[in-house]
């Protein structure tokens, strides 16, 4: 009973030391990287979880990547918080301390001891470099599919206990799926398992062994084909020939060495560390080689007495090869959250290697020394003093890295800060222009530019910018060699279409708004613009044909339903148009200007009362409106002559 209240505590102590870290979170925004294209610009995530976004989520190759699980995960996010990016952020938390728990109990379970195991739970748990798959939204297929390898490990290990206990055996399968479908990176976990049969399990390797493994490796090697065609399909796999194989092969070498150096001491941690070449000097790389060779060398030299030392380096080495670059992936060289499993192994090498230095045999040398117990008692005070030092030390660096993943501009700033990178720079850049703070999105787009002139996305940034700074003419020529450099670039279109609508020319801004929807078809803003554009045209009902086809795709959308109320209301259809607007009132209840319209179309029906009523509410949130008063008074000479 004792030893539970133990566990129970020390459970607590984990959960605490993570939300002591990660509780300011509540408060932080979505981030625009990979955050807009998961979640706040996901129509199918946003709609919450029905029949449509299951289909979707288990068909759609969106974004480069097929993990039902997560999609499915982020929409019911959106659908408990909506729009509110705290809560998104606490369920990240939550599946850590899940993670950081389970982890605790797998080890406390399968090596009966207590405190190697919690420090391996505490590192996991407020380690710096995982900062980045907690704090990031988009990164929730970390955490989720984490939860799922723990469970697996888990069922798998009470199987091996218990062989005649198929269920376990089941379950582990059942869980390994379910990870797989969260994050593909779950492939290297059934060479885990065996890993896990050579220590702690220590079972023998015989044909039984390696046959339980077999639809593991099957579900596996599903996994990495169906993950490399969405991947290949989807643009996202580098071409071998853009860095070459050996430039490949010199930043495997360096980001083995980098990770274990960022362990140690977790400094200038930023959300890419691009991929450069030029970096890749022979002295650095000779250094990574042989840090990598000494390690493996003693782990061959003392593995055999130790075998938690081969277990936790074959840990190491293998859960990274899916993400070390043998196919490499976007523009980065590496990334702090592949190490969100990988450094468990790492832990579990440092954790109880510092247990067996602490046995009598091996700290007792001296003669002199007069109680081989003392020097031992106080050798363990040392340690454990160390440790939690260690640790407070970690939780310090993790909490001050947190407050970069408040909000885009200070993610971006401190990684810009800390390196170049013409792709932060770009997004930076696109932020300042969110935040209104034009004339320095300006120096940072043209910056880009300098660099890379055949950017489309940069071109694209700097109209935006140009356009909101009311340069119309120059936003026009950037949107246009955004769409010289990237034909098929929806979001150029609408750009192009609202700068050509400023100078009235609907019928371009129209053909330029269709374009959009053409090349991204779930692209509601583009609906939007277009809707509104045929209004302005009087082509009601193209207009409503729009709508519609917009809702279709997200029915809530209630910028959508207003604009599909005026053209109802164009075509003579008032009640629908009524009942439109209602709707969208319901959920905006403070939108002045949608009073106003429902006050017009109830004085069309010669409602006159229940218009004033609406004028009324829309004076009330706009007072220093005069036209309104003026529908006033004129709705109240028609009631009054009704009366009559």
């Amino acid at each position: 009973m004792a030893q539970n209240k133990k566990i129970i505590l020390i459970c607590a102590i984990l959960a605490g030391a993570i939300v002591a870290v990660y509780w300011p979170v509540y408060k932080y925004d979505f981030v625009k990287y990979d955050d807009d294209v998961y979640v706040t610009n996901n129509a199918a995530v946003k709609a919450g979880i029905n029949p449509q976004t299951i289909k979707w989520a288990f068909t759609s190759g969106y974004a480069s990547n097929w993990h039902p699980l997560t999609w499915l995960s982020h929409a019911l996010d959106c659908q408990l918080f909506k729009d509110w990016a705290g809560g998104h952020h606490f369920v990240n938390v939550l599946f850590h301390i899940a993670n950081t728990i389970l982890l605790f109990y797998f080890l406390k379970k399968n090596l009966s001891l207590l405190w190697p195991s919690v420090f391996v739970a505490a590192a996991f748990a407020i380690h710096p470099l995982h900062v980045e798959s907690v704090a990031w939204i988009a990164e929730r297929k970390d955490v989720l599919s984490t939860f799922f390898w723990m469970l697996t490990m888990i069922a798998y290990v009470h199987y091996a206990k218990n062989i005649g206990h198929t269920k376990y055996y089941w379950l582990a399968i059942i869980f390994f799926v379910f990870g797989l479908l969260a994050k593909p990176m779950l492939v290297t976990l059934p060479f885990v398992l065996l890993l896990l049969d050579y220590w702690p399990l220590e079972r023998k390797f015989n044909k039984q062994v390696l046959a339980e493994k077999i639809p593991f490796f099957i579900f596996a090697a599903v996994s990495c084909a169906v993950t490399f065609f969405v991947q290949q399909r989807g643009g996202a796999i580098t071409d071998v020939d853009r860095y070459g194989l050996k430039n490949r092969a010199a930043n495997i070498i360096i980001s083995y060495s980098d990770y274990l150096l960022k362990m140690v001491w977790p400094s200038k941690l930023i959300v890419l560390y691009p991929f450069a070449p030029s970096s890749f000097t022979l002295l650095k790389i000779s250094i990574s080689a042989a840090v990598l060779l000494a390690i493996t060398f003693m782990v061959i030299w003392f593995g055999r007495r130790y075998k938690f030392l081969t277990f936790g380096w074959l840990w190491y080495l293998g859960t990274l090869v899916p993400v070390i670059g043998f196919i490499q992936i976007g523009a980065h060289s590496m990334a702090d959250r592949y190490t969100y499993i990988p450094l468990i192994g790492i832990f579990i090498m440092i954790a109880f290697g510092a247990r067996e230095l602490l046995r009598e045999p091996l700290v007792v040398r001296k003669p002199e020394i007069a109680s081989s117990s003392q020097f031992a008692n106080r050798a363990k005070v040392l340690l454990a003093m160390t440790s939690v030092a260690i640790l407070i030390c970690w939780g310090v660096v993790s909490a001050n890295q947190l407050k970069y993943w408040q909000n885009s501009l200070t993610l971006f700033k401190h990684s810009l800060d800390n390196r170049v990178s013409f792709i932060i720079m770009s997004n930076y850049a696109a932020s300042l222009n969110e935040a209104g703070r034009y004339e320095e999105a300006l120096v940072y787009g043209r910056k880009v530019l300098r660099a890379k002139p055949d950017s489309a996305e940069n071109h694209n940034t700097v109209g935006n910018t140009l356009y909101r700074l009311g340069r119309y003419d120059e936003a026009i020529d950037e949107f246009k060699l955004a769409l010289q450099y990237r034909p098929r670039f929806p979001e150029a279109y609408l750009n192009l279409g609202n700068a050509v609508k400023n100078f009235n020319n609907l019928e371009a801004a129209a053909q330029l708004f269709e374009k959009a929807i053409e090349y991204r078809p779930d692209y509601k803003e583009a609906y939007l613009e277009l809707a509104m554009v045929l209004i302005d045209m009087g082509r009601f009902q193209e207009a409503i044909d729009v709508c519609y086809r917009g809702l279709k795709i997200e029915p809530k959308n209630v910028f959508l339903h207003g604009r599909l109320g005026i053209a109802l209301s164009g075509v003579d259809r008032i009640d629908e148009a009524i009942e439109e607007i209602k709707y969208v009132l319901s959920v905006r209840p403070m939108d002045s200007q949608m009073y106003r319209n429902l006050g017009i179309l109830l004085s069309k029906k010669g409602l006159h009362a229940e218009a004033i009523d609406a004028y009324n509410k829309s004076l009330q949130i706009e007072p220093n409106d005069t036209n309104l008063r003026w529908l006033i008074e004129k709705s109240m000479k028609e009631l009054n002559g009704q009366q009559k």
